[in-house]
């Protein structure tokens, strides 16, 4: 999606991330990238990787962006893409088999310009956001037994967007959105479970000129870290302690890098957060922080042509995912200490 002029100058970013990853139990993971064909190709890990190490299960569609997974719970997962209609389409894995088949997808209605965004707070509970052609932000639900405000129907959240929203929740009917105005500064909205803040279409200015996406994690009730790539391509970071924004209102501090990528962001536990992001040699690269202060920024190796994929199933345990040179997927982890190097998954996905 194209970029303000303040964007423009900074250097070109990768914006396509490498892979949608989520885990619903510990030692459990499920990754999910777009094939050359666009349809979407599904690997999991249990203990070892399926259908095999450089194998990837076809699951089907036609897709004009990376989907988003989610999971809810134990053996659920849902997935969410964009069609060549610009309608979103939803698949969903209930323990036992794909649904609404191996292959097939349920519409969800919309026209959309961007890739969606998905979150769940509690059992049975999902929330999808989109940018529409109109550029504001759109949001469906599902409540356990139906999808509001209905099957292909999406409230209006307002908004004028140039890339694609932030969402995160730090509890049960809490979620909170960020976008990035058409001035390039960061946008808020709040679900406080009654009501949307600051008005049903309105938003929050949090300052900021950024040249990505926004990204956002919670470590704990009350607590949000956002981060984004400035002009000057290094990282900024901004966060929420319950009572007020940090370091201000419109404030953001600087965490240094040059980035040629959005950063991906990940929490393992209360006050650690971890960063990766792509670095103008195509490495990777990491920063963290452990409670008291940052890290800098290391090199993890590798040579990417994608935005990083990060998720973590336990504490001290991160998984990264990134795109080779040869289109094929590549994984790393932290179990306390880093493995060997970058092992290829396979498969051949679409930049």
């Amino acid at each position: 999606m194209r970029l303000g002029k303040a964007a423009e100058n900074a250097l070109p970013l990768l914006n396509q991330l490498a892979a949608s990853a989520v885990s619903w139990s510990t030692g459990r993971l499920d990754v999910f990238g777009l094939g050359t064909n666009n349809g979407l190709y599904h690997k999991w890990w249990n203990g070892s990787w399926g259908p095999s190490t450089t194998g990837w299960e076809y699951l089907g569609g036609v897709f004009s962006a990376e989907p988003t997974s989610v999971s809810w719970g134990p053996n659920r997962i849902d997935v969410f893409g964009i069609g060549t209609d610009n309608q979103m389409y939803h698949k969903y894995w209930n323990g036992q088999a794909w649904g609404p088949s191996q292959t097939g997808y349920e519409a969800l209605g919309g026209v959309f310009s961007s890739e969606p965004t998905a979150i769940s707070w509690a059992e049975n509970r999902l929330d999808i956001f989109g940018l529409g052609t109109d550029n504001a932000c759109y949001h469906k639900w599902w409540n356990g037994q139906a999808w509001g405000p209905s099957q292909t129907g999406w409230e209006n959240l307002g908004g004028v967007f140039v890339s694609q929203p932030a969402a995160v929740s730090w509890g049960a009917n809490r979620i909170d959105l960020f976008g990035i105005g058409t001035d390039n500064q960061m946008y808020h909205k709040w679900w406080d479970g009654s009501r949307w803040g600051p008005s049903a279409t309105g938003w929050e200015a949090l300052g900021g000129v950024f040249n990505s996406f926004p990204v956002a994690v919670s470590w704990s009730e009350n607590r949000l870290d956002i981060f984004g790539i400035g002009t000057n391509n290094a990282l900024f970071h901004k966060w929420w302690n319950g009572q007020a924004w940090g370091p201000s209102q419109t404030g953001w501090e600087s965490l240094g890098g040059v980035l040629t990528s959005p950063p991906s962001a990940v929490a393992w536990g209360p006050n650690r957060l971890d960063i990766f992001g792509t670095g103008t040699d195509n490495q990777m690269y990491h920063k963290w922080w452990d409670g008291s202060r940052w890290g800098g920024w290391e090199a993890l190796g590798g040579v990417f042509t994608s935005a990083p994929t990060t998720v973590s199933w336990a504490n001290n345990r991160l998984d990264i995912f990134g795109l080779g040179t040869n289109n094929a997927m590549y994984h790393r982890y932290w179990n306390g200490q880093w493995g060997a190097n970058w092992e290829n998954l396979g498969g051949v996905f679409n930049h």
